[in-house]
């Protein structure tokens, strides 16, 4: 089974050779790292160039966005499953795609998905969040729980059923997108229950109110698009984030 991992990133120089060498790292071996650049003008296309192996698909070219990059490299993926590595991220160890692939051996799955630490964009070793994701079942969905869209991984035929990311969110399209794929497509996911991705904190989704705001609407949008729910589930799912600092405070007592 071939795994593709999907790489959206624009002038990431300082964290983009984390990304790299935690997939390159991976015991797994058939991996494909489809990397879709937006023209970076930083140094961070000359360092993806020089660390590239022969597993390396580099493009890049100008897009519209975030969501619009992940859509070509999703598009260029030749992996039977694939899943996102963000610019900024890395994974927990190097058996994660290991693990996850074993998960696949079951053809009833449609997708696997784990736990996510949020960390400090200084410190990635101190953890500001953990996300423990739990068990799937599909009315979940409609009390605001989501799985953690990082470490989601899903079979290519998912995505060429209910199709990719709407690029017209500009924040909350994979939100959107995982609405469609598990309510109306009703994927059916296997939970893997450790940490897969570690995610430094201050994405484009939370760094200033005007974000939040605008984060909170496309939700609501996506919601109701997909007929999960309204205004009741948006509260459930954003203070069900609490629980992820409570959690955390715990674990380190």
């Amino acid at each position: 089974m071939k795994l593709s991992i999907v790489t959206a990133v624009f002038n990431r120089v300082h964290t983009i050779a984390d990304a790299l060498a935690s997939v390159q790292a991976q015991s797994y071996g058939s991996v494909e790292h489809v990397i879709q650049d937006g023209g970076s003008s930083d140094g961070t296309l000359n360092l993806i160039k020089a660390r590239a192996t022969d597993t390396t698909r580099l493009v890049s070219e100008p897009d519209s966005g975030i969501y619009d990059a992940i859509n070509k490299g999703i598009s260029r993926a030749s992996g039977d499953v694939v899943g996102l590595m963000h610019s900024d991220d890395f994974f927990a160890h190097d058996k994660v795609l290991e693990r996850i692939a074993a998960m696949f051996q079951d053809r009833d799955i449609d997708g696997v998905y784990g736990d996510l630490d949020y960390v400090s964009a200084t410190n990635t070793r101190k953890v500001i969040r953990h996300w423990r994701s739990g068990p799937y079942r599909r009315e979940l969905l409609r009390r605001g729980w989501m799985p953690p869209h990082p470490t989601l991984y899903l079979r290519r035929e998912v995505f060429e059923t209910w199709g990719l990311y709407d690029p017209d969110f500009r924040i909350a399209a994979d939100y959107d997108a995982m609405l469609r794929y598990l309510w109306t497509g009703h994927a059916r996911l296997a939970y893997l229950p450790e940490v897969l991705v570690k995610m430094r904190v201050g994405g484009a989704s939370n760094r200033s109110l005007k974000h939040i705001i605008q984060k909170s609407r496309e939700d609501y949008q996506a919601l109701r698009r997909n007929g999960v729910g309204g205004a009741g589930v948006l509260f459930a799912k954003n203070t069900s984030k609490l629980r992820q600092f409570v959690i955390r405070e715990r674990q380190s007592a």
